[in-house]
């Protein structure tokens, strides 16, 4: 996982190319005002792209869900947490999944389908 060019941290321009076009990247976390360039290499490099439940991460859900689907790159619904508390419910994350802007059919898909997919693919599942 690489830490993606959020809206509210600083994180060196150029982040988020790098993770998407790195074989070593299952997920770019909060990845801010990905371009369509970079959700398409991460699509072909099956790099699945944050929507994070995250407070300040979360500001570009919907900016990342509308590119994402446009160009049919993998999602995953996470909370970036730091702390016990910052843990959610399945039913918490799905309304961010709706929330920002994701057709029900993919909010499940980011759920449950990629993260699975992601561990099977590392062994792990």
């Amino acid at each position: 996982m690489v830490h993606g060019e959020t809206m509210v941290e600083p994180v060196i321009e150029g982040t988020n190319w790098a993770a998407v076009n790195c074989p070593e990247v299952d997920i770019l976390a909060h990845p801010g005002l990905i371009t369509y360039e970079e959700a398409l290499n991460a699509k072909k490099n099956d790099v699945a792209l944050e929507i994070s439940t995250r407070r300040g991460h979360s500001l570009s859900n919907g900016h990342v869900g509308k590119v994402a689907l446009e160009v049919e790159a993998n999602l995953v619904i996470d909370t970036d947490t730091h702390a016990p508390r910052d843990l959610i419910s399945y039913d918490t994350a799905y309304r961010f999944g709706l929330g920002s802007g994701m057709p029900e059919k993919e909010v499940i898909k980011a759920l449950e389908d990629n993260p699975a997919n992601i561990l099977k693919n590392k062994g792990l599942l």
